[in-house]
C-alpha cells in the first residue's frame, strides 16, 4: 500500500479539475475528478477526501512544504484509522 505524500496533497489542492478527490485504488492514492471517481474505472476506490472538504479547513496563503506532510500524514491516520 502507498502513503499520502505532500505531492498528493499538492496535486489535490492545484488540481484544474473543478471537483477533484483523493481517492485509494487497490491502496494506492490517486488524484481524480469526481466525474473520473463515479466510472467503472475507479469502481471500488475509497474517498480520502475531496478538495473543498480539505481546503475549508486551511487558511489563505501558500502552503509550506511542513504544512503540506503534515496535512498528509493527518490524511494517512485517517485512512489507517479506516483500515485502508
Amino acid at each position: 500500500m502507498s502513503t499520502i505524500t505532500a505531492q498528493h496533497v499538492r496535486e489535490l489542492l492545484s488540481s484544474s479539475d473543478p471537483d477533484p478527490l483523493l481517492v485509494l485504488l487497490e491502496g494506492r492514492p490517486r488524484v481524480v475528478s469526481a466525474a473520473e471517481a463515479g466510472g467503472d474505472r475507479y469502481r471500488g476506490a475509497v474517498e480520502v477526501v475531496s478538495r473543498d472538504d480539505l481546503a475549508a479547513g486551511l487558511g489563505p496563503g501558500t502552503l509550506s512544504e511542513q504544512e503540506l506532510e503534515a496535512l498528509a500524514s493527518r490524511l494517512e491516520s485517517v485512512v489507517s484509522e479506516l483500515g485502508g
